[in-house]
């Protein structure tokens, strides 16, 4: 992992808590949403699960706990010793493995796994060949009839984050912006965490088509959080259990609109060997 973007990748994430990550703000959103559309397709325990680019083991260590045997992969060390610490905490049903390791090089056999999560690696790796590297090792490693849950970042992610968050109009992000939206190459050189770190943003259609291209049939394209992230008062949403279920429902109901993939902040391609 020689490239530049690995690097700013390693050095935004010595910065930043993955840790906490998921349950502050709407980020419970992205987490309540990615265990519903994993559990939508995933087979009963016990599986054989690769969490790849799995970061410090929040969804790792859940699978885990609901009877899966569960290996990360991460090729951050902070990452790795986090979710081996996750692990620890539930002695009955720890991971089986948490190790650093390369999405576009599993150290794991082929035809070993019975579903592939990379919820990382799509958007972390920003040229086309290493993403479709890291989709063959996925279909490499699973069974026939094994599934792979492929996260990307949707294009238009950080306009709608500036404008929500306010800080579309500071100089700085301007042409992080412009080229975000001309190629799709999110680029930080700032410094500031709330820029993010670099990366790919797809759109729609790209996402399905690597995952195809790479040997995969489409099972399903679905947006995460949809245009809930943008909510306005989300805390009130999501802290009120009625108005919680409500918003879940409304996204459900949205959650293929064509019209609408691009509004959601995650984009999520599920695809069967």
């Amino acid at each position: 992992m020689a490239d530049t973007s690995v690097h700013e990748m390693m050095r935004y994430y010595t910065a930043a808590d993955e840790a906490s990550r998921l349950g502050t703000g709407w980020f419970q959103l992205e987490y309540a949403r990615t265990q519903e559309l994993i559990l939508r397709h995933l087979p009963p325990a016990p599986t054989t699960i690769l969490d790849v680019g799995g970061g410090a083991g929040a969804y790792a260590c859940w699978l885990a706990s609901l009877g899966h045997e569960v290996h990360l992969i991460d090729p951050v060390p902070n990452h790795v010793e986090q979710a081996r610490a996750s692990s620890t905490q539930q002695p009955n049903h720890p991971l089986t493995s948490a190790t650093l390791g390369d999405a576009r090089e599993l150290p794991h056999s082929s035809q070993s796994a019975d579903a592939v999560l990379l919820l990382g690696p799509l958007y972390h790796l920003t040229k086309r060949d290493d993403r479709l590297t890291a989709l063959r090792e996925a279909h490499r490693v699973l069974r026939d009839g094994g599934l792979v849950w492929g996260a990307g970042i949707s294009r238009f992610a950080s306009l709608l984050d500036s404008l929500s968050n306010g800080f579309f109009d500071q100089p700085e992000f301007a042409p992080i912006l412009e080229r975000d939206l001309a190629e799709g190459q999110h680029r930080n050189p700032t410094g500031n965490l709330n820029y993010f770190t670099d990366a790919f943003f797809h759109l729609p259609d790209e996402l399905a088509g690597e995952l195809t291209d790479a040997g995969f049939d489409l099972v399903e394209l679905v947006a995460v959080e949809g245009s809930g992230w943008l909510a306005r008062d989300f805390a009130h949403l999501w802290n009120v259990p009625q108005q919680r279920e409500r918003l879940l429902a409304a996204l459900r109901k949205v959650e293929h609109e064509p019209a609408l993939l691009g509004a959601s902040s995650h984009i999520l391609a599920i695809g069967r060997k």
